[in-house]
Formats: C-alpha cells, structure tokens, sequence
C-alpha cells in the first residue's frame, strides 16, 4: 500500500464494519474454528476430495463479485484456494450460528480471516474451488493489506511488518520453512550420531568462547551483572568433565557487534562437543554434516553461491593458512615473528581498515578476511596461529599453530572448529593473555573464565568441538543476514501515520 494513502479512513470504515458486524450479533473475533484440510491438500488431492463437503480456513487475498456470484481466494500456510459464492447456496446470516449471509459479505474486506464450509469443485474455467455453503469470519483486519501488486517496496517496512511481507510473498514464508528444516536437519544428523542436546544458560556470570563484545544486563535477585552469551562453548565443555562424550545445544547467542549481510547481534547458532575424538576426526563429520543439512534442506549439493560454483558432493581439499598469507601479502610476511605496525602498513598500504583494538590477533584476522572472501570452496584452512585460538589445542609439531580449521564455502567461514584445549596450565597462561589484552581495550578478547580453568583440573578427556550460525543458511539460500531472518533488529521507531491514529497514547509509543 502507498503510504500516503488514507489509512486512516480505511482503518475507520473498517471499524464501522465491526459495529455493524456486532449489531447484527456476529462476533468478528470468535474463539474457535475448524479446518479439515490445508488449501495445497485440497489441490493435490483434487480426484479423491471432488464433491465431498469440507471446512477450509484462511485470509482473504482477493474478493470479485459478479451479481450474485462472488469470487475470493483464500490463504493459509500451504497457499491460495478459491471460494466460489452463490446467493442461492450459501446460508443466510445466523446469530446462533455465526454465519454470515451473501447480503452482509460486503462487511468482509481482503485481509479478513475467514472459515467456509462448502463442496470441493471446479468452475467453468476449470479452477478448483470449494462452493461456499457457510461462512464465518474469523478476525476482522482492520487495516488494509498492502497491494497485491506493488507489494512492500521499502525493504525497512518489509523488515518491520515481517507478518505483511510474509503475507503478500509467499516466498518470504517458504524462506523461514527451510530455515525450520535447515534446523532440523542439523538435529537429525547430530541425533542419529549420538549427540545428545543439552540446553544450557543464556545468562553467564563470565562469558567466553568467542571473540565478540558481550551485551550486559543486571539480574536484581542476586544484584548483579550478568552477560548473555557469545558463545554456547564453555557449559557444553563443562559437560564434557561432567561424563557426557557427545552433545550439542541449539540457541540463541548474542554478540553486542555491527550488522552486515553475515552478521547479526542476536543470532541461532549450534555448537557440538565430541569426546575422545580430533579435528582430523571432525573433518571428516563435517564434510558428511554439510552433505546432509544441504540436501535436506535444498535437496542439491550444486549451488552458485555469490558467483561461486559450489559442488558439496566432492572431496574437501586442505589448504594453509600461512601459505595463503604468504601468496597474498609477499613470501617475506611472517605473521609471527613481524611487528604489529609493520603488519598494519601492508593493510593500510591496500586502504584496508582494521576494526577494533589494533593488536596481532586483529591484524591478521583482517588479513586473512581480505583473502578468505576469494576462495570458492569447499576447503578446510588450517594451521591457524595459536595467538588467536585460546581454546585450541597446539599442534604437536608447531607450537607456533593449533589443530583448528574454518570451513570456508564461497568466501565465508561456514564455521570454526578445534581439538580443544584441556590442559588446565596451558589453558590458564592463555586466558590470563586474553584478559590483558581485554584490559588494554580490547573488549573482543576473552574474559578469565577460572572456574572453567578448574573444571579442567578435575579433568576433561580430549575432544572435537565445532560451531556455527545460521550463516550457512543464509549463504546457500542467497539472502542477507537481515534477509533470512523473520525479524531482523531494527531501531525502536513510530510511523507518522501510527502516531495520528494513536494521538491519545502517542507520549507512551517510541520515538527514533
């Protein structure tokens, strides 16, 4: 819809209708309904379904009348069915049973959720159609849906009133199912492993496992700060030393960080821990995991991902980290051994921009980020430097590098995954490093976690961990972050128009 249509007037022809819907006894908002089939089940069963009479519920997208015959289309979930109304079939108006007779449809609006009980047929023109023999509304829509044409133009409205874009774009909805089923196939396959999911807190008194800046909030019953987590890591590790040898959770995480098209404050993430097991190990889990959530999910392992041609039913090949620097920024970086400054001046040499506190870790993870976006994948990246992987263990042979890898698909770490770390000495000495640098103003660098550091005193058995978001998701669908999610974050904000029809109230409503 315009948004500089009347809406108010609409709205208030509306509300009349609902008077008037109310003075004949009709209750525009009743508690119950019934529905025996979906609209896509009456399609696809068309033969088995002719003529018998049935319930279908549903929105109102679009209403013709022709005389006295009335056309409309219904929506649920599944799609669109036609109504098909005669004035010499359809009940007359009925307070004790709530129907609505051919006379008073010109109280039904598009938009209104309706229920019709009526015969499963077809038109002259061949369209199948349920003969409309008793109608109920359902829940009055007071405001107009936007139109079917135009659509939702502005891509902030869109993310705003998701419930309208999801609405008049059946594609938008169909998105969200397959990010249900991406979740779902996740599950399955970690489920039919031997994984058990294990829900752990939100709120942490000490938050790590990530490089993000935490969000803070207060608990009043214990008066004090609490984070919400970055990372599902520590408890799940935590489980570990407590007996498990294999779980997972998914959830929500929160990351008090930018918005771009792959990253999210507040995201669904999924993290599992293998005991007794390696990356070397995990390597080979994830080339299977990625098959199988991919293919349930899309049902192809051929993709073009950002102009990549991705084929996931192939051997993933291993490339290294250090070599890949060395081929972009000149034989003679040594990522380990250079000054921070003279690591700087090669990104500010290619105006490249380092985000954060400017220390090694930051330096080279730009670096690196600058490269990764090139390469098409599928491939794991290892030997990744120690110095930013405080929860790896080091690589029997280097102690310059861990036993981590990314998985990286069309320019993206798919995830991150390690052999972790259970040496409580070698794990200490790393987390105290992380909270000087915490301290010196990087609030990207993990927090002193010592009560995970004594839980590995107790002992932890070596393990295989592995995260991530919902990033893959997004890649492979084609859309933004703020794109695969039903309800991305948006500034707190009211639309003129709202503020005129709530005027009495509008002191209480947000403003930007």
């Amino acid at each position: 819809m315009d948004p500089q249509s009347d809406l108010i007037g609409q709205r208030q022809i509306r509300l009349e209708k609902i008077t008037k819907l109310r003075k004949l006894g009709i209750n525009p908002y009743p508690v119950k309904s019934t529905k025996d089939h979906t609209n896509q089940h009456i399609l696809d069963n068309y033969k088995s379904l002719k003529n018998s009479c049935l319930y279908v519920t549903g929105r109102l997208m679009s209403k013709r009348e022709h005389g006295q015959l009335i056309f409309c289309h219904i929506q649920d979930q599944s799609g669109q069915i036609q109504l098909y109304i005669k004035s010499d079939t359809i009940k007359k108006t009925n307070i004790k049973s709530q129907n609505l007779g051919f006379d008073n449809l010109n109280l039904l609006d598009v938009g209104d959720f309706v229920e019709v009980y009526g015969q499963v047929t077809k038109t002259k023109r061949g369209e199948i159609s349920i003969l409309v023999n008793k109608l109920r509304i359902l829940s009055k829509a007071i405001r107009p849906l936007p139109d079917k044409w135009k659509g939702l133009q502005n891509k902030e409205i869109r993310f705003r009133r998701r419930y309208l874009d999801m609405t008049m774009d059946p594609d938008i909805r169909q998105r969200f199912i397959r990010r249900s089923r991406f979740w779902q196939a996740t599950r399955d396959f970690l489920n039919k492993h031997g994984f058990v999911e294990i829900n752990i807190p939100v709120l942490e008194h000490c938050t790590g496992g990530a490089d993000a800046k935490p969000f803070v909030t207060h608990l009043d019953a214990q008066d004090q700060d609490m984070y919400l987590r970055i990372s599902h890591e520590l408890p799940l590790k935590r489980l570990l030393g407590g007996g498990f040898d294999k779980v997972y959770d998914i959830g929500a995480r929160f990351r008090n960080e930018g918005i771009d098209d792959e990253h999210l404050p507040e995201h669904i993430a999924m993290e599992f821990y293998w005991a007794y097991s390696d990356y070397r190990e995990g390597m080979k889990l994830t080339q299977q995991f990625f098959k199988y959530i991919l293919k349930e999910t899309f049902n192809t392992l051929q993709f073009n991902v950002r102009g990549f041609n991705i084929d996931l039913s192939k051997h993933w090949k291993e490339l290294d980290f250090e070599t890949l620097l060395k081929s972009e920024y000149g034989d003679k970086i040594d990522i380990f051994k250079d000054s921070v400054d003279s690591l700087k001046k090669i990104l500010t040499g290619k105006k490249v921009k380092i985000e954060g506190k400017v220390n090694r870790s930051r330096v080279v993870d730009t670096m690196w980020k600058q490269i990764r976006k090139t390469i098409a994948g599928p491939v794991f990246v290892t030997g990744i430097p120690k110095f930013f992987s405080p929860l790896a263990k080091t690589e029997t042979n280097n102690d310059k590098i861990v036993q981590r890898f990314f998985p990286i698909i069309a320019g993206s770490e798919m995830a991150n995954a390690f052999s972790e770390l259970n040496d409580p000495v070698d794990q200490l000495n790393r987390l105290v490093q992380q909270q000087e640098m915490r301290d010196s103003g990087d609030d990207e660098a993990h927090m002193l976690d010592i009560d995970f550091v004594e839980m590995l005193e107790y002992g932890m058995p070596p393990a295989f961990g592995f995260g991530m978001s919902e990033r893959p998701f997004w890649a492979f669908e084609g859309v933004s972050a703020r794109d695969g999610v039903p309800f991305p974050s948006l500034k707190n904000d009211t639309n003129e128009v709202t503020l005129k029809i709530y005027k009495d109230i509008a002191k209480y409503l947000p403003k930007r």
